[in-house]
């Protein structure tokens, strides 16, 4: 868990991205780009700051709420408020000299301040709009509030998560958040190699309920031609056997994926039950799908024989897949995640180590980084409002004492 070479280029070290967002969705976007070395300038309120600030567990010695630092990561801060003329006119003029700006508002907010995309890619026409909101930027429901709770529900994840005995429940992190921010990110550079060619940007509409809707594969044309509503399973999905969360005998779990014909072939043999991979009722993937519930009482009376880790030994040396289920705990202490650098350890503001999630997809050659962590609010508001719009001291003086920035 050591720091990157800071002397590496990045692929996006050359790209300008003002980020308006607040909360996850948009914030995510421009972390993800953030971490590829984009200069993202966070816009926030003046006071209070992105919502983020407060959100989650506080360091047990500082008091400071930690999630900030992970999604904030690598930006700088520039404290605008948007609501007065002298804001919106400064980030006009800031927009000017951007590549991207990613905000996630209600549809119609930018319009209302001056600031929709006809007006800004007038001044910039090579400004790629990013847009990221609940149900998109038309429709019906456009105008609607869209917390990712709800558009996960609409885009078809809260229906299947969880057992089919017990209401819907949600997954444990802001899946359809993450899911939005990081199509938005993916739209963006679309869009600016697109750009390269036309000279020209365009708007990313990013929505929330698609982004989930996106990843349900093949739910809708699955009920359109076979007439099948897709169900809650719990732990397995139907038809997919053995795949499924097995009982050890030291009380955790174990995850085991050996639905493919070979594989399952070497797990019988692995179990000590060679015989079963020729048996009809499991001898192929249908046929092990209509007989799941036996395959996998099968199967957990040969893990509740074993440790936990023992299981995964065992598998891992047979080739099949295997793992056990982590906590936070188990990713730290984890050879693999160590050998990867998948966690990485960023001083925080007062010089602490603070280990989190590295940056992913790893790239070979010009691989993004963790910089810093999350800065402070408007911690660069001075040095943005003279470096990019060559204010002077007294006119950043005479913005603060009007409460704009």
């Amino acid at each position: 868990m050591t720091p990157q070479d800071p002397s590496t280029a990045m692929p996006l070290d050359d790209i300008k991205v003002l980020e308006l967002g607040q909360l996850i969705a948009g914030p995510y976007c421009g972390q993800v780009l953030a971490d590829f070395g984009a200069q993202v300038i966070k816009v926030e309120p003046p006071g209070k700051g992105d919502a983020m600030r407060q959100w989650g567990e506080a360091d047990r010695d500082s008091g400071e709420p930690l999630w900030w630092n992970v999604i904030g990561r690598n930006k700088q801060s520039l404290t605008l408020d948007l609501r007065t003329p002298r804001g919106q006119e400064l980030l006009l003029r800031l927009a000017e000299q951007a590549d991207v700006i990613i905000e996630n508002f209600r549809p119609g907010t930018m319009e209302r301040w001056g600031l929709g995309f006809d007006e800004l890619s007038r001044h910039n026409p090579r400004l790629v709009m990013v847009r990221v909101t609940g149900f998109g930027q038309d429709g019906p429901y456009a105008s609607r509030a869209g917390f990712a709770s709800v558009c996960e529900a609409m885009g078809g994840l809260r229906y299947l998560s969880g057992h089919p005995d017990r209401p819907p429940v949600r997954v444990g992190i802001s899946i359809g958040d993450t899911l939005a921010g990081l199509h938005a990110a993916l739209g963006t550079m679309m869009a600016l190699h697109q750009r390269d060619r036309s000279g020209l940007g365009q708007v990313v509409d990013s929505s929330i309920f698609e982004s989930v809707l996106a990843m349900m594969e093949n739910l809708i044309p699955e009920y359109a031609r076979a007439g099948k509503v897709r169900e809650r399973s719990g732990s397995f999905l139907p038809k997919i056997a053995p795949s499924n969360a097995y009982p050890a005998r030291d009380g955790r779990d174990v995850i085991i994926g050996a639905n493919q014909d070979t594989v399952f072939r070497r797990l019988c043999e692995a179990m000590g039950q060679p015989r079963l991979a020729d048996h009809p009722d499991f001898a192929t993937h249908r046929a092990r799908g209509e007989h799941q519930a036996a395959i996998d009482d099968l199967v957990a009376a040969w893990t509740r024989e074993h440790d936990a880790q023992q299981v995964v030994d065992i598998l891992a040396e047979a080739g099949v897949p295997a793992g056990l289920v982590y906590r936070a705990p188990d990713m730290l202490e984890d050879p693999h995640f160590r050998a990867r650098e998948a966690i990485v350890e960023v001083p925080d503001r007062h010089g602490k180590p603070l280990p989190m999630q590295n940056v992913f997809p790893r790239l070979s050659d010009t691989p993004g980084r963790v910089r810093e962590v999350g800065p402070a609010l408007g911690e660069h508001t001075e040095t943005l409002l003279a470096g990019w719009l060559g204010l002077a001291p007294e006119a950043i003086d005479a913005l603060r004492a009007d409460g704009v920035i």
